[in-house]
Order: C-alpha cells, then sequence, then structure tokens
C-alpha cells in the first residue's frame, strides 16, 4: 500500500477517534442539555451516530491537513516574491481656487 495512503487512513482514524471523545464529552457535560435530549426520544442513537460520523469527517480532514502541512521541508529558504525596494512618491500641494461666500 502506498505511503500517502497509509497516511490517510491513519489520520481518518486519529479524526474518528477524537470525533469519539468530543461526542463523549458533549454528553458527559450535557452541553446543552443534549444527554436527555439524547435519552429521552426514540431517535436518540441515531442522533449520537450522526453526531459521531459528522464530526469524524471533520476532525479527520482537519487532521490529514495538519499531517499533509507538517510534511514541508523546514530547510528551504523563505521564497516568493521580489524583495525590491517599493517606490515612496513624494507628493507636492496642489492649489485649488474656492469662490468666495456671499
Amino acid at each position: 500500500m502506498p505511503r500517502l495512503v497509509r497516511l490517510y487512513i491513519r489520520q481518518v482514524l486519529i479524526g474518528f477517534a477524537v470525533s469519539a471523545a468530543f461526542v463523549a464529552l458533549l454528553l458527559g457535560f450535557n452541553v446543552a442539555n443534549l444527554w436527555h435530549l439524547v435519552t429521552a426520544t426514540s431517535g436518540g442513537t441515531i442522533a449520537v451516530v450522526m453526531l459521531w460520523i459528522f464530526n469524524g469527517i471533520v476532525f479527520a480532514g482537519v487532521q490529514f491537513s495538519i499531517s499533509v502541512m507538517n510534511m514541508a521541508e523546514k530547510n528551504d529558504p523563505p521564497g516568493g516574491g521580489r524583495r525590491d525596494a517599493l517606490p515612496v512618491l513624494q507628493t507636492d500641494p496642489v492649489p485649488v481656487r474656492v469662490a468666495a461666500k456671499r
């Protein structure tokens, strides 16, 4: 299996584990009375599973993007753009004639 695929699978598993911990904390601290809402309704388990899946997708994407951005070479000199000095424009006052008020 290619290294990038292994990296992606590992980061997805980490993201879903973080999502499980996040949902457990949400239910444990009873944020927005979520524990009562989940236990008192018939579709509570579906709601918890959907919350875990959707947060897992988000956390997995963030985890993978952070790991890809950390793969950059650290010894590269900073690049991009020219390092020329910016021209400074000298402004001269322009006289403006104003009609006298009567």
